[in-house]
């Protein structure tokens, strides 16, 4: 729909990745500064080219898959449906992860930085989040600094919006960078502060305060036992009544939250040069197999291509976006 035949000399290549119930305002926002200015070509995909449904249910075509994008300037990662955001569709976060390594420069809209989370792009980064999801992300991404209330952060190559408009406050971010338009205003975090929340109140995080325990004793140990009688056990109530509270809070299964954790540290240590076999045990996977499993429906690659494919590049300049977030 906004993608041009050919490229013209000095343009900036741009990727847009929407799902199925993406808003169709964020589209808007999104694309309508950007497809309008000649320093840019639009390119809409999805995850398998496929033509998308938004959130009104409205049908919304794309212009071709991520894996058919080619080489891009920026990726513009926007969010799906809201009740479904916490934890990502596995081919969300894929097309996420292999657009991020053709890029020079990466955006996460709204719930579309918790795309970026899943796909392991944002840790050691400064970013903002929705305010709904502060809490999450540092339990999932303790080396993150999450901010509330901001904007728009901007850290290196990458660029984090929330709140009302994030979509165009990302756009008009991206024009005062390449351009520096006046009317491009961005707001950045200053290093080490928190952001403050636009209505004066304290961000709301995970509500549930079992929940919000259980959350932080799994992160602060991932190779502990969590099985579902396990956990309910820790917190006096049945394994039912459990299960009801994290689809109430996080919308997601006890079991589910704790393979995301075991899947970030382990990706962490994979990073850390650790071996494969290694990581599995200290993230508490317990085996190489389940490790794989969880690599495989995340990332769509074993753990050993993955840490042959990004952490070992890390430093050799093979990819830009990893050496940013690793010099971050």
């Amino acid at each position: 729909m906004y993608r041009s035949k050919t490229v013209a000399a000095g343009q900036r290549r741009i990727a847009l990745l929407v799902v199925d119930g993406v808003s169709l305002l964020d589209i808007a926002s999104a694309s309508e500064l950007l497809a309008a200015c000649s320093l840019y070509e639009l390119v809409v995909c999805s995850p398998d080219g496929k033509d998308i449904a938004t959130r009104s249910g409205l049908p919304f075509p794309v212009s071709t898959s991520a894996d058919d994008t080619g080489s891009v300037d920026t990726v513009i990662v926007l969010g799906g449906e809201p009740e479904n955001c916490e934890f990502p569709a596995p081919d969300h976060v894929s097309a996420a992860r292999h657009l991020a390594g053709r890029a020079r420069r990466l955006a996460g809209v709204d719930t579309g930085t918790l795309v970026l989370s899943a796909a392991g792009l944002l840790r050691g980064r400064r970013i903002t989040a929705p305010r709904q999801h502060v809490d999450l992300l540092q339990v999932l991404l303790p080396s993150t600094e999450v901010l509330s209330g901001t904007p728009v952060v901007t850290d290196g190559n990458l660029i984090t919006t929330a709140g009302r408009d994030a979509a165009g406050a990302l756009a008009t971010t991206l024009l005062f960078q390449d351009r520096g338009d006046g009317e491009g205003a961005r707001v950045q975090a200053e290093p080490g502060r928190r952001g403050e929340d636009h209505v004066g109140q304290a961000p709301p995080g995970i509500a549930n305060p079992l929940v919000r325990e259980l959350t932080l004793q799994i992160a602060s140990d991932p190779t502990a036992q969590y099985s579902l009688a396990d956990l309910a056990a820790r917190v006096a109530v049945s394994p039912r009544h459990l299960s009801r509270l994290f689809q109430e809070t996080l919308r997601t299964t006890p079991a589910r939250f704790v393979e995301q954790v075991r899947f970030n540290t382990a990706q962490a240590f994979l990073d850390e040069g650790m071996s494969v076999t290694d990581a599995a045990f200290m993230s508490g996977f317990g085996s190489l197999e389940a490790q794989r499993r969880a690599f495989i429906s995340r990332l769509g690659m074993s753990p050993r291509a993955y840490q042959r494919r990004f952490s070992s590049r890390r430093g050799s300049g093979e990819s830009r976006l990893d050496v940013t977030a690793a010099s971050a």
